[in-house]
């Protein structure tokens, strides 16, 4: 006994469902889509290498990024646009590990 289906509806149902869903999860803020202006480039960061006796400088002004130790990898997230973050990674596109100071 062969029926045969109707598979549009089906297909039509699986495409809007799939279609709701980034809907919904762009509308509360767990889509975002990275432009080229949101990357943090290593430039704009300078190592400051700590020698015993020698001085440096630094301001007292924080910097807009905050790093924090997730999983011992070394996250930057940027506190001026919300849902940007990022990781620090060396001229290999090495990540930077860390230590939690737990």
């Amino acid at each position: 006994m062969s029926q045969d289906r109707n598979l549009i509806p089906l297909i039509l149902t699986a495409v809007a469902s799939i279609a709701g869903t980034v809907a919904c999860l762009g509308y509360y803020g767990y889509l975002h889509f990275a432009k080229p202006e949101d990357a943090l480039r290593l430039e704009q960061f300078t190592f400051l290498k700590t020698v015993p006796g020698q001085e440096y400088r630094a301001s007292v002004t924080p910097a807009d990024p905050v790093a924090q130790c997730i999983d011992g990898v070394l996250v930057l997230f940027d506190t001026t646009q919300k849902g940007l973050s990022g990781v620090l990674v060396d001229e290999r596109q090495r990540v930077v590990r860390c230590t939690s100071g737990q």
